[in-house]
């Protein structure tokens, strides 16, 4: 005799006829699914249902209250500095995070920058950084305060306590053909955000073929949804639509990106990677009460590069260690004189991925060295047979399916370069 207090087939159906779920309903089904009495193929059901039909406000702030409820909370509270942090919904070449954390620790405001490892075509934080020698990416949460405390910055794994509901459906999202449902995307973020405890949080939330979301429509009520969740949850929330039609800066991979983050921090860099280093850093530090403080001096004058030498030293690397070099590379040549018009962000991801940058399991291995470094931008003008990229791996066999991904890739045109639009699309706050 069961003495549960619902029957998964109930709720599944209320949510399959387009029927709001109780916040009884709601607690039950993630809590019973965490403990394994609701079955993955029921799970499945009901992300199936909640992609097609939906979650109002109210229900989607109930799922994610029921998600972080699985698992334990972390507590800045005993920190002597405000904390902010940063989520990004993933884009080519997004390193942001990496000059971003030591910029904003200048200002005295802590920044826990829980972070993940790349599954497909956009990389993972973590990869990047474990291309320097003897950086480790799991730290106790002892480890983690005390670090916030003396370094101002952290860049580390989720421990496995946070919100356990979310990986299990995660995974099962991944193989069900329901990633794309917003309530359980927004969920899935904010629950882990809220969970670590941040005082303010800004999201980056990606538009364009190398994002998670292709149109500018579905990264809005992405975003509205999850500054929503933020806001009730008592954490100041703020999003930015960024572009990410094109790759962020000229590197996709993991240690030719953390290299361009170095540069950054030493007051260098490309502009578009700096100008969103900058914006991010901006509405972090007003979240965080320091709204006059001027992150683009801080990058400038080397006082960001002085934090991300303590931050990468205190977990471990050697901050003036050489970084990976891929063993091979070859180069893409421009077929025809004209402006670079066009530079699809999907492809350059999809190449750097099958160069070795990245994963198409959560197990495999990435190469430290391998990605996708490119010489010319959309506006740039460029010659026949100059070099557009360079491709690089330890496995030369992997340069041809890298160059299949690239075909159709790159628009040379024989006019003027249209204008480029803005790096910043808009602005979301509650």
């Amino acid at each position: 005799m069961s003495t549960e207090a619902f029957d998964a087939v109930d709720v599944i159906v209320a949510k399959r006829d387009g029927r709001r779920l109780s916040d009884a309903q709601i607690d039950w089904v993630l809590d019973a699914y965490t403990r394994g009495v609701v079955a993955d193929e029921q799970m499945s059901a009901l992300a199936m249902a909640i992609l097609l039909n939906g979650m109002d406000r109210a229900e989607i702030a109930r799922w994610t209250a029921a998600m972080i409820a699985s698992g334990e909370r972390m507590d800045f509270s005993g920190l002597s500095r405000p904390t902010s942090d940063k989520h990004s919904t993933g884009g080519v070449g997004d390193k942001i995070t990496l000059p971003l954390a030591p910029l904003v620790a200048v200002f005295g405001v802590a920044v826990p920058q829980l972070s993940g490892r790349g599954l497909g075509h956009t990389g993972g934080t973590l990869d990047k950084l474990e291309s320097i020698p003897g950086w480790r990416a799991s730290l106790s949460n002892d480890e983690m305060l005390r670090q916030l405390e003396d370094v101002g910055a952290v860049i580390c794994a989720a421990g496995s306590g946070l919100a356990p509901a979310d990986r299990k459906l995660y995974a099962l999202r991944d193989v069900t053909g329901t990633v794309e449902a917003i309530p359980l995307i927004a969920s899935s973020i904010m629950s882990k955000k809220i969970a670590e405890g941040t005082g303010s949080l800004v999201l980056d939330v990606k538009v364009g073929s190398g994002a998670f979301m292709k149109d500018v429509d579905r990264a809005r009520e992405l975003a509205q949804t999850m500054v929503a969740l933020g806001t009730d949850a008592g954490v100041r929330t703020v999003a930015l639509l960024t572009d990410m039609s094109t790759p962020l800066g000229l590197t996709a991979g993991n240690a030719l990106e953390v290299r361009e983050s170095v540069e950054v921090l030493a007051g260098g860099g490309p502009a578009d990677v700096v100008e969103l280093t900058v914006a991010l850093a901006r509405e972090m530090l007003a979240g965080a009460g320091r709204p006059d403080a001027d992150p683009a001096a801080a990058l400038a004058d080397g006082r960001a590069m002085d934090v991300w030498r303590s931050m990468i030293a205190a977990q471990g690397g050697d901050p003036d260690a050489t970084l990976p070099v891929a063993r091979e590379t070859e180069q893409v040549l421009a077929e025809a004189d004209g402006v670079l018009t066009a530079l699809d962000a999907y492809a350059v991801g999809i190449a750097a991925w099958r160069l070795g940058a990245g994963r198409a399991r959560k197990e495999d291995p990435v190469q430290a060295g391998a990605g996708v470094q490119l010489h010319a931008k959309p506006g740039d003008r460029v010659r026949a047979g100059q070099p557009l990229m360079t491709l690089h791996t330890d496995t030369p066999e992997r340069f041809g399916r890298a160059r299949e991904a690239l075909a159709g890739a790159v628009s040379i045109s024989a006019d003027a370069a249209p204008e480029r639009g803005p790096l910043v699309l808009e602005r979301v706050a509650d």
